[in-house]
């Protein structure tokens, strides 16, 4: 039987350059250039889009809601129906 190592396999292949060391040529930037701007046109381009846009997280009202939710005074059923309905409005506008 012969004899293998895997890593005689992993030398052999080894033999181009490092990816480290590697520069992206004119035509790699020109490339990714030409993706940023047309991301927007793709659907997951405009869920980022849409996501990079929602505003941030209001602290002082989790406290409040989770606070509520503890006490046994916030309606879950009503509001996540009402969540949901908003959610879905949104993606189909």
């Amino acid at each position: 039987m012969a004899d293998f190592s895997s890593n005689d396999y992993f030398e052999d292949q080894d033999q181009g350059v490092e990816p480290t060391s590697q520069d992206l040529s004119a035509d790699d930037d020109l490339l990714m250039e030409q993706i940023l701007k047309n991301i927007s046109a793709t659907p997951i381009g405009q869920v980022l889009k849409r996501i990079a846009s929602l505003p941030e997280v209001r602290k002082e009202k989790v406290l409040d809601v989770r606070r509520q939710l503890t006490e046994g005074h916030y309606d879950l059923n009503e509001r996540l129906d009402v969540a949901l309905d908003k959610v879905l409005d949104d993606l189909i506008k």
